[in-house]
């Protein structure tokens, strides 16, 4: 008797030695890549195929707004991330603070695979300073804005739809600082959204108030935007995510329309980017590369509802009507101004520049 329960300590001091090896050996677990992007550019199965095929271990993070991404690529985090996902109006900054390091568009020989529009590079604003390539291409959109059939028999035409008071508390915009003023000044009729003087930047810090007061919320990713349009009752959103938006909420039952409004809409193209902190530079560029594959490229459009840059989809997009984000004048005053705005603080008067 005194022998069975020796044994079965013996045994059971073995099983939690062994369950100590095992979460010991989860938490120590060796991670050869680190990917800061949006949901949806690197999903649970594109990733597991890589990881097979370079016999790694990937560890993706998402962020939902341009300044998330900021904040987490700041001081000591900026050593946590290899690649990451940026439109090119954003990148500029990261390229300012050395944030980014330069790419070798030899060791992306699916470059060759990319759409004459994406050809050549250097053609693309933002994306290369000084001779050196500092992103590739991976996906765009407009930023449209998205309108429910029971409450339009005919598309909106004017960005100022966002504003009308009938439509209080019936309208989703983004929770975003630097698209929002841009937005502010498109629906003022301004040619160059992106360069605001004192004067323009004041006129837009209120049209934001007043959107503000106007709106249910300012949503953070497409998939809360989806929930708040299912069970709130909805007339306007504007689509930050652009096409994407509108698939999902098509594919959920949805009655809407799409449309880009006679201002124009702001577009957005994304690109990978190689962050300083990169460990493994040669297997950053592999992952780059792989994103060219045209399967993996067309899992945008297909999951998506997103364009891609290798594989040519039927595409509504109005090239007379799209205004390519550009870098913006003050991009941290954008942010602080924002946060204001959202919170109701009082606005302060905009300082000179």
């Amino acid at each position: 008797m005194m022998e069975h329960r020796q044994v079965r300590w013996y045994l059971g001091l073995l099983a939690w030695f062994l369950l100590g090896l095992s979460v010991n050996a989860a938490a120590t677990e060796t991670v050869d890549l680190r990917i800061l992007t949006w949901p949806g550019y690197a999903d649970a199965d594109v990733v597991a195929k890589f990881e097979a095929r370079y016999q790694v271990k990937l560890k993706v993070s998402y962020i939902t707004n341009d300044d998330d991404m900021w904040q987490r690529m700041q001081g000591n985090q900026a050593a946590d991330y290899d690649v990451f996902a940026v439109n090119t109006a954003e990148l500029q900054r990261y390229i300012d603070q050395q944030l980014a390091v330069p790419i070798s568009p030899e060791n992306i020989p699916n470059l060759v695979k990319q759409l004459p529009r994406f050809k050549p590079l250097s053609t693309i604003p933002g994306i290369v300073r000084e001779q050196k390539l500092y992103a590739i291409p991976y996906t765009y959109s407009e930023m449209g804005l998205i309108y429910n059939l029971n409450y339009f028999v005919e598309p909106p035409r004017s960005w100022r739809v966002l504003w009308d008071r009938q439509y209080q508390a019936k309208i989703l915009a983004y929770d975003g600082s630097a698209h929002n003023f841009s937005l502010a000044a498109l629906a003022s009729g301004l040619n160059n959204p992106f360069q605001l003087d004192p004067q323009q930047f004041a006129d837009a810090s209120q049209r934001l108030v007043e959107l503000r007061r106007n709106v249910l919320t300012f949503y953070k990713s497409p998939e809360q935007a989806q929930q708040l349009f299912e069970q709130e009752d909805i007339a306007l959103l504007f689509a930050n995510y652009g096409t994407q938006q509108l698939k999902m909420l098509r594919d959920s039952g949805a009655a809407v329309g799409y449309t880009i409004p006679q201002e124009g809409a702001l577009a957005w193209l994304d690109c990978w980017a190689i962050a300083k902190g990169v460990k493994n530079k040669s297997l950053a560029e592999k992952w780059i590369n792989y994103s060219l594959e045209p399967w993996v490229s067309q899992q945008l459009t297909l999951r998506q509802g997103l364009a891609n840059t290798v594989v040519l989809e039927p595409h509504a997009l109005a090239e007379d009507k799209i205004i390519w984000l550009q870098q913006v004048e003050d991009q941290q005053q954008r942010s602080q101004y924002w946060q204001k705005i959202i919170s109701g603080k009082q606005i302060d008067k905009v300082p000179p520049s």
